[in-house]
């Protein structure tokens, strides 16, 4: 499944024909209209980096009116970076830890991105969809650090645990010789990330794009994953080969 390449589409974007400031709502805001617009820039300008039980108490009240929806009892940190949050749906009891970056412009607009019911985002994790979708179950501990990069979607059952300074999805540059640099050759992707439920993840690990895997597989720190993982299955090195089963 081939994709333009990022730089492409934000230089796109910005230098679209219309007002700086048209661009810069489709660019961050995402929905149209001025309430939208007005909504999002009170929030980021007066509550997204104020610190301590002021800053808290701003973001509870001015941040869920800025996505799709958002559940009851949402808790957002400091500094958070929103690209597109009308197209983002948040459960009850969501929290979005210091420093992440939500970024929704792939759905182009499907309200595809997705976190359930008490999930956890933990401080300065990337969360992108350059395409596709991204659709985190409940129940769910994503580490700090960590990047979920959507090229044709990823998916994150229930019940899962990621620890810190993983990365997720993505493709692979073409690279023809003759065809030009590849950063202008676009991406390539074998297809979407799927986590089953109740997978546990180690630091480090990577998960290529196209990858499945199964119920309750463990995958080591430091492993890299290029192919389906059996459920259950007991995963650890580059690339990731099964090392034992749970029992």
């Amino acid at each position: 499944m081939p994709e333009a390449p990022e730089k492409d589409r934000v230089v796109a974007s910005l230098s679209a024909p219309g007002s700086p400031l048209a661009k810069y709502r489709a660019f961050f805001v995402g929905r149209g209209g001025a309430g939208h617009f007005l909504r999002y820039e009170l929030a980021m300008t007066f509550a997204a980096g104020v610190g301590g039980a002021l800053g808290f108490a701003l973001r509870k009240v001015l941040f869920p009116g800025l996505f799709g929806s958002a559940g009851r009892g949402t808790n957002f940190g400091r500094n958070i970076s929103l690209r597109c949050p009308g197209w983002m749906r948040l459960g009850d009891h969501v929290t979005i830890d210091d420093g992440c970056a939500l970024d929704a412009r792939g759905t182009a607009g499907r309200a595809d991105f997705v976190i359930g019911d008490r999930t956890l985002i933990a401080r300065d994790t990337i969360l992108v969809v350059k395409q596709g979708y991204l659709r985190i179950g409940r129940d769910c501990s994503i580490g700090t650090q960590c990047t979920l990069a959507a090229v044709s979607g990823i998916e994150i059952g229930d019940h899962a645990i990621i620890a810190g300074q993983c990365y997720l999805g993505g493709g692979r540059y073409r690279h023809a010789l003759g065809a030009g640099p590849m950063v202008d050759q676009g991406l390539e992707t074998k297809g979407p990330v799927v986590l089953g439920r109740d997978v546990w993840v180690g630091a480090g690990v990577k998960i290529l794009d196209g990858v499945r895997v199964g119920d309750g597989a463990i995958l080591g720190a430091g492993c890299v994953v290029t192919g389906d993982v059996a459920p259950n299955a007991i995963m650890g090195g580059v690339p990731a080969r099964p090392i034992g089963a749970r029992s």
